[in-house]
């Protein structure tokens, strides 16, 4: 993909920390070095920005939410999982460096848990609207309505089109179904919706929303293109590629196709502005990023097409895909996003695809 730049922007406003800190790695720059906030503290980025973080059970350790002042209050972007030690984190967020000052507003980028899961409790305990894109807040409620003891019919179809064994799947069934709920607090009925190409005054501050697809449905960035700053959510990390996983919602989708496209639409933005991502630490090099994320795939998905030289299901393509042994706790992810490199072979024409008692085999086109 080629490097192409989007409307100038001047270099963020960011008031850091001693500028021998900073340092790069693989085209990105972190200008705060190594510096993240501390459970209870915050980090100011620049005037009326500030970086707090939240626990995260596994892998991820965190996730990054962001405090903008809004007038006589702060607005809140994002706001980690309903578990205790989220709450407890939040806690002490708002009783040292936001005692006394109120919420406005919760904004969130996306339905994921570790983004909307204290959402509603914010919104409850403050008085306040939530914001969000339509289709993530429908997205959500839906999530959190649907509890059963029991997978549906179409949860097994998928495991077995995709290879799992007849105890993978049976192992899988016994957790019931409808575990995003239970990190969730209640979402609101209502919200304010917001929408790609929007334009939302917080504060001093104007936040463009840019939406982005793939790893959710319509997930908001928000960019303040005169303070050079972009809160990417998921759809932009530093280190980690965001899963993108063909859904068992949407079977015929083409998520890592959105992928890919929404990354093309990231490259008009500014390549100056200081990323803000949700897991990681701010960084310049945003185009550098989105080359990085959008030849990665590629390179997975020429590989994939010469596995299919003989036929293969979704978890005989695991070594292809990660670098890494896939265990049962990463079991649906790497089935999900396998399962979107084969469909986007698919819509390219590159793979096709036969149904043999259940199971979907894919071969090379």
């Amino acid at each position: 993909m080629s490097t192409r730049s989007g409307a100038e922007a001047p270099a963020a406003d960011v008031s850091l920390t001693d500028p021998g800190e900073a340092y790069s790695h693989k085209g990105l720059t972190y200008p705060l070095g190594r510096r993240a906030p501390e459970s209870g503290e915050t980090v100011a980025l620049a005037d009326g920005l500030a970086w707090a973080r939240l626990p995260v059970p596994g892998a991820l350790k965190h996730i990054n939410i962001w405090l903008v002042d809004d007038g006589d209050g702060v607005a809140v972007v994002d706001t980690g999982l309903d578990i205790p030690d989220c709450r407890s984190a939040w806690e002490a967020v708002l009783s040292g460096p936001l005692a006394g000052r109120r919420i406005t507003r919760i904004i969130v980028t996306h339905f994921h848990p570790d983004h909307l899961g204290l959402a509603g409790w914010l919104a409850e305990r403050f008085g306040v609207s939530l914001w969000m894109t339509r289709e993530e807040w429908l997205f959500a409620r839906m999530l959190t309505a649907d509890i059963r003891d029991a997978p549906p019919a179409e949860a097994f179809a998928y495991w077995r089109a995709s290879g799992w064994s007849e105890e993978r799947i049976s192992a899988e069934a016994q957790k019931g179904w409808g575990r995003f709920a239970a990190v969730v607090s209640p979402i609101p009925l209502s919200f304010v919706r917001i929408k790609d190409g929007d334009t939302i005054r917080i504060g001093s501050r104007d936040w463009r929303v840019v939406v982005g697809s793939g790893h959710s449905p319509e997930h908001a960035c928000l960019v303040d293109d005169a303070g050079g700053v972009m809160i990417a959510g998921d759809q932009v990390l530093p280190r980690i590629t965001s899963n993108v996983s063909l859904s068992l919602s949407e079977p015929e989708g083409d998520p890592l196709g959105d992928w890919l496209a929404s990354i093309e639409k990231l490259m008009g933005l500014s390549d100056e502005l200081l990323v803000l991502p949700s897991h990681g630490d701010p960084f310049t090099g945003l185009h550098a990023r989105l080359d990085a994320l959008a030849r990665g795939h590629r390179e997975r998905l020429d590989a994939l097409h010469a596995h299919l030289a003989t036929p293969r299901r979704a978890v005989d393509c695991f070594p292809i895909l990660f670098g890494r042994k896939i265990d049962d706790g990463l079991m649906g992810l790497a089935t999900g996003e396998a399962m979107a490199h084969l469909r986007r072979l698919e819509v390219e024409g590159r793979a096709k695809r036969r149904l043999e008692q259940g199971v979907a085999w894919f071969s090379a086109a």
